[in-house]
Protein backbone atom coordinates (compact mmCIF):
# COMPACT_ATOMS: atom_id res chain seq x y z
CA UNK A 1 0.00 0.00 0.00
CA UNK A 2 1.01 3.42 -0.77
CA UNK A 3 1.68 6.21 2.40
CA UNK A 4 -0.07 9.12 1.32
CA UNK A 5 0.33 11.76 4.19
CA UNK A 6 3.91 11.98 5.93
CA UNK A 7 4.91 14.03 8.57
CA UNK A 8 6.48 16.90 7.96
CA UNK A 9 9.01 18.73 9.73
CA UNK A 10 8.88 22.98 9.49
CA UNK A 11 11.97 23.31 11.36
CA UNK A 12 10.24 25.71 13.86
CA UNK A 13 10.56 24.14 17.47
CA UNK A 14 11.78 25.67 20.10
CA UNK A 15 13.65 23.04 22.06
CA UNK A 16 15.89 21.66 19.43
CA UNK A 17 16.47 25.30 18.33
CA UNK A 18 18.41 25.82 21.46
CA UNK A 19 20.20 23.20 21.49
CA UNK A 20 23.76 22.16 19.66
CA UNK A 21 23.95 21.23 15.87
CA UNK A 22 23.46 17.03 16.22
CA UNK A 23 24.37 14.48 12.83
CA UNK A 24 21.41 12.15 12.28
CA UNK A 25 21.54 8.62 11.35
CA UNK A 26 22.15 8.09 7.62
CA UNK A 27 18.48 7.05 5.55
CA UNK A 28 18.13 3.84 4.63
CA UNK A 29 20.24 3.20 1.60
CA UNK A 30 19.89 -0.80 -0.63
CA UNK A 31 17.74 -3.03 0.95
CA UNK A 32 18.22 -3.86 4.60
CA UNK A 33 16.88 -7.27 6.24
CA UNK A 34 16.43 -7.51 9.99
CA UNK A 35 14.32 -9.40 13.03
CA UNK A 36 12.70 -6.99 13.74
CA UNK A 37 11.72 -3.39 12.97
CA UNK A 38 10.05 -0.87 14.86
CA UNK A 39 8.62 2.29 12.96
CA UNK A 40 8.59 5.60 14.70
CA UNK A 41 11.09 7.12 16.70
CA UNK A 42 8.87 9.18 19.37
CA UNK A 43 9.07 7.28 22.68
CA UNK A 44 7.05 4.68 21.97
CA UNK A 45 9.60 3.50 19.72
CA UNK A 46 12.34 4.12 21.40
CA UNK A 47 11.92 2.60 24.45
CA UNK A 48 10.56 -0.66 22.32
CA UNK A 49 13.85 -0.56 20.32
CA UNK A 50 15.91 -0.42 23.09
CA UNK A 51 13.16 -3.22 25.36
CA UNK A 52 13.51 -5.45 21.76
CA UNK A 53 17.33 -5.15 22.23
CA UNK A 54 17.78 -6.44 25.59
CA UNK A 55 14.67 -9.03 25.50
CA UNK A 56 16.97 -10.30 22.25
CA UNK A 57 20.29 -8.90 22.18
CA UNK A 58 21.44 -11.47 18.94
CA UNK A 59 18.43 -10.33 17.24
CA UNK A 60 19.17 -7.10 14.37
CA UNK A 61 16.57 -4.87 14.88
CA UNK A 62 15.88 -1.46 12.75
CA UNK A 63 14.48 1.26 13.78
CA UNK A 64 13.13 3.75 11.03
CA UNK A 65 11.76 7.51 11.39
CA UNK A 66 10.69 9.54 8.91
CA UNK A 67 12.09 12.55 10.10
CA UNK A 68 14.81 13.22 13.06
CA UNK A 69 14.51 12.20 16.58
CA UNK A 70 13.32 15.19 18.89
CA UNK A 71 11.84 16.70 15.72
CA UNK A 72 8.87 15.34 15.56
CA UNK A 73 5.57 15.12 18.54
CA UNK A 74 7.98 13.83 21.23
CA UNK A 75 9.90 16.57 21.16
CA UNK A 76 7.83 19.64 20.59
CA UNK A 77 5.90 18.66 23.44
CA UNK A 78 5.70 20.76 27.19
CA UNK A 79 8.80 18.34 28.34
CA UNK A 80 6.52 16.61 31.28
CA UNK A 81 6.96 13.30 32.87
CA UNK A 82 3.26 12.88 34.53
CA UNK A 83 3.28 10.35 37.72
CA UNK A 84 -0.18 11.25 37.93
CA UNK A 85 -3.51 10.69 36.45
CA UNK A 86 -4.73 14.17 35.30
CA UNK A 87 -8.22 13.18 36.44
CA UNK A 88 -8.33 10.92 39.56
CA UNK A 89 -12.02 9.22 40.61
CA UNK A 90 -13.09 8.58 43.66
CA UNK A 91 -14.81 4.98 43.10
CA UNK A 92 -12.77 1.90 44.19
CA UNK A 93 -12.40 0.87 41.05
CA UNK A 94 -11.60 4.37 39.42
CA UNK A 95 -8.78 4.32 42.50
CA UNK A 96 -7.59 0.72 41.58
CA UNK A 97 -7.36 1.81 38.43
CA UNK A 98 -5.31 5.23 39.05
CA UNK A 99 -2.85 2.95 41.19
CA UNK A 100 -2.43 0.96 38.00
CA UNK A 101 -1.85 4.09 35.63
CA UNK A 102 1.05 4.96 38.41
CA UNK A 103 2.84 1.95 38.41
CA UNK A 104 3.52 2.32 34.22
CA UNK A 105 4.00 5.57 34.55
CA UNK A 106 6.89 5.26 37.37
CA UNK A 107 8.00 2.60 35.70
CA UNK A 108 8.48 4.49 32.50
CA UNK A 109 10.32 7.36 34.27
CA UNK A 110 12.49 5.38 36.08
CA UNK A 111 13.43 3.53 32.89
CA UNK A 112 14.18 7.02 31.50
CA UNK A 113 15.98 7.75 34.55
CA UNK A 114 18.24 4.98 34.20
CA UNK A 115 19.19 5.98 30.45
CA UNK A 116 19.97 9.45 31.56
CA UNK A 117 21.81 8.57 34.02
CA UNK A 118 23.79 5.77 32.44
CA UNK A 119 24.50 7.98 29.03
CA UNK A 120 24.63 11.04 30.32
CA UNK A 121 22.11 12.26 28.22
CA UNK A 122 22.32 16.27 28.96
CA UNK A 123 18.47 17.37 28.67
CA UNK A 124 17.89 18.86 31.93
CA UNK A 125 16.08 16.05 33.79
CA UNK A 126 15.08 16.89 37.08
CA UNK A 127 12.66 15.74 39.48
CA UNK A 128 10.98 19.23 39.81
CA UNK A 129 7.28 18.24 40.39
CA UNK A 130 4.83 20.28 39.35
CA UNK A 131 1.68 22.85 40.20
CA UNK A 132 -1.77 21.83 38.87
CA UNK A 133 -3.26 25.60 38.95
CA UNK A 134 -6.44 27.49 38.88
CA UNK A 135 -7.23 30.77 37.99
CA UNK A 136 -10.61 31.39 39.54
CA UNK A 137 -12.27 30.55 42.56
CA UNK A 138 -14.95 27.94 41.04
CA UNK A 139 -11.71 26.40 39.44
CA UNK A 140 -10.32 25.90 42.34
CA UNK A 141 -13.80 24.53 44.32
CA UNK A 142 -14.60 21.98 41.50
CA UNK A 143 -11.12 21.28 40.17
CA UNK A 144 -8.65 21.56 43.11
CA UNK A 145 -10.39 20.29 45.99
CA UNK A 146 -11.54 17.18 44.63
CA UNK A 147 -8.19 17.03 43.37
CA UNK A 148 -6.75 16.87 46.34
CA UNK A 149 -9.13 15.13 48.31
CA UNK A 150 -8.34 12.16 45.89
CA UNK A 151 -4.74 12.42 46.24
CA UNK A 152 -5.20 11.79 49.65
CA UNK A 153 -7.53 8.54 49.05
CA UNK A 154 -4.58 7.50 46.68
CA UNK A 155 -2.12 8.15 49.79
CA UNK A 156 -0.56 10.37 47.73
CA UNK A 157 2.01 13.30 48.91
CA UNK A 158 0.90 16.88 47.80
CA UNK A 159 0.88 20.61 49.11
CA UNK A 160 -1.88 23.22 48.56
CA UNK A 161 -0.25 26.72 48.02
CA UNK A 162 -2.09 29.54 47.00
CA UNK A 163 -2.58 33.20 47.22
CA UNK A 164 1.18 35.47 47.93
CA UNK A 165 2.37 31.81 48.87
CA UNK A 166 1.83 29.97 44.79
CA UNK A 167 2.86 33.82 43.60
CA UNK A 168 6.34 33.80 45.00
CA UNK A 169 6.76 30.14 43.88
CA UNK A 170 5.58 31.14 40.31
CA UNK A 171 6.39 34.59 39.85
CA UNK A 172 2.24 35.46 38.41
CA UNK A 173 -0.22 37.18 40.09
CA UNK A 174 -2.44 35.00 37.92
CA UNK A 175 -3.35 32.21 39.76
CA UNK A 176 -5.67 31.43 42.60
CA UNK A 177 -4.53 28.13 44.21
CA UNK A 178 -2.20 25.12 43.10
CA UNK A 179 -1.84 21.43 44.35
CA UNK A 180 2.14 20.93 44.11
CA UNK A 181 3.11 17.26 43.63
CA UNK A 182 6.43 15.93 43.69
CA UNK A 183 6.86 13.14 41.54
CA UNK A 184 6.59 14.89 37.60
CA UNK A 185 9.77 15.23 35.88
CA UNK A 186 10.69 18.12 33.97
CA UNK A 187 13.37 17.85 31.22
CA UNK A 188 13.77 19.45 27.32
CA UNK A 189 11.71 16.85 25.31
CA UNK A 190 14.09 17.68 22.09
CA UNK A 191 16.99 16.77 23.95
CA UNK A 192 15.45 13.60 26.01
CA UNK A 193 14.72 12.32 22.41
CA UNK A 194 18.10 12.64 21.01
CA UNK A 195 19.46 10.84 23.56
CA UNK A 196 17.50 8.36 23.24
CA UNK A 197 18.16 7.58 19.67
CA UNK A 198 21.86 8.01 20.03
CA UNK A 199 22.28 5.56 22.81
CA UNK A 200 20.42 2.48 21.85
CA UNK A 201 22.25 -1.53 22.27
CA UNK A 202 24.89 -1.79 19.42
CA UNK A 203 22.41 -4.22 17.82
CA UNK A 204 19.80 -1.72 16.91
CA UNK A 205 20.77 0.51 13.86
CA UNK A 206 18.40 4.05 13.70
CA UNK A 207 17.44 5.11 10.00
CA UNK A 208 16.73 8.81 10.06
CA UNK A 209 15.18 11.24 7.48
CA UNK A 210 13.47 7.99 6.11
CA UNK A 211 9.55 8.14 5.46
CA UNK A 212 8.01 4.87 4.56
CA UNK A 213 6.50 5.17 0.93
CA UNK A 214 4.76 2.09 0.55
CA UNK A 215 4.27 -0.67 3.23
CA UNK A 216 3.57 -4.39 2.71
CA UNK A 217 2.37 -6.92 5.23
CA UNK A 218 2.53 -10.39 3.44
CA UNK A 219 4.92 -12.68 4.58
CA UNK A 220 6.70 -10.55 6.89
CA UNK A 221 6.79 -6.64 6.95
CA UNK A 222 8.38 -4.78 3.45
CA UNK A 223 8.72 -1.21 4.08
CA UNK A 224 10.12 0.95 0.88
CA UNK A 225 11.72 4.85 1.43
CA UNK A 226 13.16 6.72 -1.49
CA UNK A 227 16.56 5.09 -0.84
CA UNK A 228 15.58 1.58 -0.01
CA UNK A 229 13.59 -0.90 1.62
CA UNK A 230 13.56 -2.72 5.22
CA UNK A 231 12.51 -6.25 5.72
CA UNK A 232 11.90 -8.24 8.70
CA UNK A 233 9.46 -10.62 10.03
CA UNK A 234 8.00 -8.76 13.03
CA UNK A 235 7.20 -5.33 13.66
CA UNK A 236 6.29 -2.39 16.36
CA UNK A 237 4.08 0.02 14.99
CA UNK A 238 5.06 2.77 17.20
CA UNK A 239 3.65 6.11 14.35
CA UNK A 240 1.22 6.93 16.85
CA UNK A 241 -1.65 8.74 14.49
CA UNK A 242 0.42 7.97 11.37
CA UNK A 243 -0.44 4.39 12.13
CA UNK A 244 -3.29 5.10 9.97
CA UNK A 245 -1.90 5.61 6.88
CA UNK A 246 -0.48 2.18 7.13
CA UNK A 247 -4.50 0.70 7.31
CA UNK A 248 -4.30 0.15 11.10
CA UNK A 249 -6.71 1.77 13.94
CA UNK A 250 -9.24 3.20 11.17
CA UNK A 251 -11.50 5.96 12.87
CA UNK A 252 -10.38 5.44 16.18
CA UNK A 253 -8.13 8.65 16.42
CA UNK A 254 -8.67 12.40 16.80
CA UNK A 255 -5.93 14.76 15.53
CA UNK A 256 -5.30 17.96 17.65
CA UNK A 257 -2.43 20.53 17.07
CA UNK A 258 -1.22 21.89 20.03
CA UNK A 259 0.72 25.59 20.06
CA UNK A 260 3.66 26.46 22.00
CA UNK A 261 6.14 29.21 22.34
CA UNK A 262 9.46 29.63 24.24
CA UNK A 263 11.05 33.03 25.27
CA UNK A 264 14.66 34.09 25.20
CA UNK A 265 16.74 33.55 28.46
CA UNK A 266 15.94 36.39 30.98
CA UNK A 267 18.67 38.50 31.53
CA UNK A 268 20.07 38.89 35.70
CA UNK A 269 17.91 42.19 35.67
CA UNK A 270 14.92 40.13 34.67
CA UNK A 271 15.35 37.78 37.09
CA UNK A 272 15.32 39.51 39.69
CA UNK A 273 12.46 41.60 38.65
CA UNK A 274 10.68 38.49 38.16
CA UNK A 275 11.61 36.97 41.87
CA UNK A 276 11.73 33.33 41.17
CA UNK A 277 14.79 31.04 41.67
CA UNK A 278 13.54 27.31 41.11
CA UNK A 279 12.37 26.10 37.64
CA UNK A 280 8.98 25.03 38.09
CA UNK A 281 6.20 23.23 35.81
CA UNK A 282 2.73 24.15 35.85
CA UNK A 283 -0.51 22.53 34.21
CA UNK A 284 -3.57 24.52 34.19
CA UNK A 285 -7.17 23.22 36.12
CA UNK A 286 -8.73 22.84 31.86
CA UNK A 287 -7.07 22.16 29.27
CA UNK A 288 -9.05 23.83 26.90
CA UNK A 289 -8.90 26.89 28.79
CA UNK A 290 -5.97 27.14 30.75
CA UNK A 291 -2.27 27.38 29.73
CA UNK A 292 0.68 24.94 30.65
CA UNK A 293 3.86 26.69 31.58
CA UNK A 294 7.66 25.88 32.33
CA UNK A 295 9.90 28.14 33.83
CA UNK A 296 13.33 26.23 33.00
CA UNK A 297 16.99 25.74 34.00
CA UNK A 298 18.43 28.26 31.59
CA UNK A 299 15.54 31.34 32.71
CA UNK A 300 13.38 30.42 29.95
CA UNK A 301 9.38 30.69 30.27
CA UNK A 302 7.13 28.53 27.96
CA UNK A 303 3.68 28.72 27.17
CA UNK A 304 1.75 25.86 25.91
CA UNK A 305 -1.61 27.46 24.99
CA UNK A 306 -4.24 26.31 21.77
CA UNK A 307 -6.05 23.05 21.24
CA UNK A 308 -7.79 22.85 18.00
CA UNK A 309 -9.11 20.23 16.00
CA UNK A 310 -6.67 19.14 13.08
CA UNK A 311 -7.64 15.98 11.00
CA UNK A 312 -5.14 16.77 8.24
CA UNK A 313 -2.35 17.31 10.44
CA UNK A 314 -0.64 20.37 9.02
CA UNK A 315 -0.06 23.94 9.67
CA UNK A 316 0.59 26.94 7.46
CA UNK A 317 2.99 29.76 8.27
CA UNK A 318 0.10 32.59 8.88
CA UNK A 319 -1.35 30.52 12.12
CA UNK A 320 1.95 30.38 13.55
CA UNK A 321 2.74 34.32 13.75
CA UNK A 322 -1.11 34.49 15.22
CA UNK A 323 -0.43 31.99 17.54
CA UNK A 324 3.14 33.57 18.77
CA UNK A 325 1.03 36.98 18.89
CA UNK A 326 -1.61 35.52 21.20
CA UNK A 327 0.93 33.63 23.38
CA UNK A 328 2.76 36.99 23.93
CA UNK A 329 -0.26 38.95 24.98
CA UNK A 330 -1.11 35.72 27.38
CA UNK A 331 2.67 35.92 28.79
CA UNK A 332 2.48 39.67 29.20
CA UNK A 333 -1.02 39.26 30.86
CA UNK A 334 0.86 36.72 33.53
CA UNK A 335 4.01 38.22 34.10
CA UNK A 336 3.69 42.12 33.64
CA UNK A 337 7.14 42.84 35.48
CA UNK A 338 8.37 41.03 32.04
CA UNK A 339 6.98 42.78 29.15
CA UNK A 340 9.84 43.59 27.16
CA UNK A 341 10.76 39.87 26.91
CA UNK A 342 10.06 38.29 23.53
CA UNK A 343 8.94 34.93 22.58
CA UNK A 344 12.09 33.42 20.66
CA UNK A 345 10.58 30.28 19.11
CA UNK A 346 6.81 29.58 18.53
CA UNK A 347 6.11 25.94 17.41
CA UNK A 348 3.17 23.75 16.97
CA UNK A 349 2.91 19.47 17.67
CA UNK A 350 0.19 17.27 16.63
CA UNK A 351 -1.78 15.22 19.15
CA UNK A 352 -3.69 12.01 18.77
CA UNK A 353 -6.12 11.46 21.46
CA UNK A 354 -8.75 8.35 21.46
CA UNK A 355 -12.66 9.58 22.38
CA UNK A 356 -12.13 7.62 25.28
CA UNK A 357 -8.76 7.72 26.03
CA UNK A 358 -7.33 4.37 25.76
CA UNK A 359 -4.14 3.32 24.10
CA UNK A 360 -3.84 1.40 21.15
CA UNK A 361 -2.06 -1.57 22.43
CA UNK A 362 -1.07 -5.03 21.76
CA UNK A 363 -1.42 -7.14 18.71
CA UNK A 364 -2.51 -5.91 15.43
CA UNK A 365 -1.81 -8.61 12.81
CA UNK A 366 0.25 -12.03 12.96
CA UNK A 367 3.70 -11.09 14.08
CA UNK A 368 2.69 -6.84 14.10
CA UNK A 369 1.90 -5.19 17.52
CA UNK A 370 0.94 -1.53 18.44
CA UNK A 371 2.08 0.96 20.96
CA UNK A 372 0.52 4.52 19.77
CA UNK A 373 -2.11 6.93 20.87
CA UNK A 374 -0.74 8.10 24.06
CA UNK A 375 -3.49 10.85 24.74
CA UNK A 376 -0.81 14.01 25.42
CA UNK A 377 1.26 12.15 27.86
CA UNK A 378 3.22 11.11 25.38
CA UNK A 379 6.51 10.95 27.16
CA UNK A 380 5.58 8.41 30.27
CA UNK A 381 2.27 6.67 27.84
CA UNK A 382 4.96 6.39 24.98
CA UNK A 383 7.56 4.97 27.04
CA UNK A 384 5.68 2.28 29.03
CA UNK A 385 3.38 1.47 26.12
CA UNK A 386 7.26 0.45 23.98
CA UNK A 387 8.81 -0.81 26.54
CA UNK A 388 5.32 -3.49 27.33
CA UNK A 389 4.47 -4.29 23.13
CA UNK A 390 7.77 -5.23 22.94
CA UNK A 391 7.55 -7.72 26.29
CA UNK A 392 4.48 -8.79 24.46
CA UNK A 393 5.54 -9.55 21.29
CA UNK A 394 8.82 -11.13 22.55
CA UNK A 395 6.82 -13.45 25.09
CA UNK A 396 8.53 -11.82 28.26
CA UNK A 397 6.18 -12.40 31.17
CA UNK A 398 5.76 -8.81 32.65
CA UNK A 399 2.69 -8.57 35.44
CA UNK A 400 2.55 -4.94 34.34
CA UNK A 401 1.07 -5.83 30.79
CA UNK A 402 -1.99 -6.63 32.81
CA UNK A 403 -2.31 -3.56 33.75
CA UNK A 404 -1.34 -1.87 30.48
CA UNK A 405 -4.61 -4.41 28.97
CA UNK A 406 -6.64 -2.81 31.66
CA UNK A 407 -6.26 0.78 30.23
CA UNK A 408 -8.98 -0.40 27.22
CA UNK A 409 -8.96 0.41 23.66
CA UNK A 410 -10.39 3.09 21.52
CA UNK A 411 -13.81 3.30 20.83
CA UNK A 412 -14.61 3.77 17.38
CA UNK A 413 -15.57 6.95 16.15
CA UNK A 414 -18.38 8.72 13.99
CA UNK A 415 -17.67 9.07 10.44
CA UNK A 416 -16.41 11.91 9.08
CA UNK A 417 -18.15 15.15 8.34
CA UNK A 418 -20.52 14.26 11.26
CA UNK A 419 -17.18 13.77 13.52
CA UNK A 420 -15.98 17.46 12.76
CA UNK A 421 -18.68 18.42 13.20
CA UNK A 422 -19.16 16.96 16.50
CA UNK A 423 -15.77 17.48 17.70
CA UNK A 424 -15.51 21.68 16.67
CA UNK A 425 -18.78 22.05 18.88
CA UNK A 426 -17.52 20.20 21.32
CA UNK A 427 -14.30 22.41 21.95
CA UNK A 428 -16.20 25.98 21.99
CA UNK A 429 -18.73 24.19 24.20
CA UNK A 430 -15.87 23.89 26.35
CA UNK A 431 -14.07 26.84 26.15
CA UNK A 432 -17.26 28.74 26.37
CA UNK A 433 -18.21 26.92 29.71
CA UNK A 434 -14.11 26.98 31.10
CA UNK A 435 -13.61 30.68 30.14
CA UNK A 436 -13.43 31.17 33.93
CA UNK A 437 -10.26 29.61 33.90
CA UNK A 438 -8.26 31.49 30.61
Amino acid sequence: MKINRLPKDDKTNGWSAILPKRRAHDPVKGDVAADWVVLGGGYAGLAAARRLAENRPDDKIVLIEAGEAGENASGRNSGFGIDLPHNVGSSLDELDGSHRFMRLARMALDHLEGVVETHGVGCDWRRAGKYHTAVSPRGTREVLEPFAKELEALGEPFEWVEGEALRGKLGSPHFTAGVYTPGCVLMNPAALCRGLADTLPENVTVFENAPVLEAGFQNGVHLTTAGGSVRAPKMIMAANGFSEQFGFHPRRFLHLIAHASLTRPLTEAERAEFGVEQAWGLTPANAFAGITMRYTEDHRILIRQGLSYRPNQRIGANEQAQVQARHKALFDARFPMLKGVEMAHTWSGFVCLSRNGAPAFGPLAPNIWSAVCQNAVGVTKGTFGGILAADLACGRDNPLIADMESLGAPDILPPRPFLDLGVRARFQWELFTNRHEA
